[in-house]
């Protein structure tokens, strides 16, 4: 009886998380605009040698690390670089034919903001996916793609969901 009870709770929070997300979607879906056609140019007709590099902390770098794969794994040479070992040296395999998509929700994250002197003396195009087009990293962005949700769908509200 007990396995009864919690499945059904257990089903009816699944079922809550599930609307959360998918309104998620459909917000993310109506958003679509000019910026990720841009977005999506700039990775796409990158110099010679160029190649995607994706960075991001924390949750945002896990989600980070799945799109450079993704990208890799579909024809579009990407890679991920973790914002903080940027600062020890690996921001050295971020080069001119580069560009760089930076994923933080906040837009503010140190690790992230410290990379940006670097983007701009190498002319370094810049792609940022954050909920705030007004912070530090959306605006030394060249192109921004707005990832806000309304809600999370973390039942203990502890966990980034619908916005990663």
């Amino acid at each position: 009886m007990t396995h009864m009870r919690f499945g059904a709770s257990f089903l009816e929070i699944a079922g809550r998380v599930l609307d959360i997300e998918a309104t998620a979607l459909r917000n993310a879906r109506s958003r679509l605009g000019q910026e990720f056609v841009d977005a999506a140019e700039l990775m796409l007709t990158r110099p010679a040698g160029g190649r995607v590099v994706v960075m991001g902390m924390g949750k945002s770098g896990h989600v980070g690390r799945k799109i450079a794969a993704t990208l890799a794994s579909t024809g579009t040479p990407a890679l991920f670089v973790h914002p903080a070992e940027a600062g020890h040296g690996d921001l050295g395999m971020v080069t001119a034919p580069d560009v760089v998509l930076a994923i933080s929700q906040s837009g503010k994250s140190d690790e992230l903001l410290r990379v940006l002197p670097y983007l701009k003396r190498h002319r370094i195009p810049l792609i940022a996916m954050t909920a705030h087009a007004d912070s530090a990293l959306g605006t030394h962005a060249d192109v921004v793609i707005d990832t806000s949700v309304t809600r999370e769908a973390c039942p203990l509200g502890l966990a980034p969901t619908a916005s990663t």
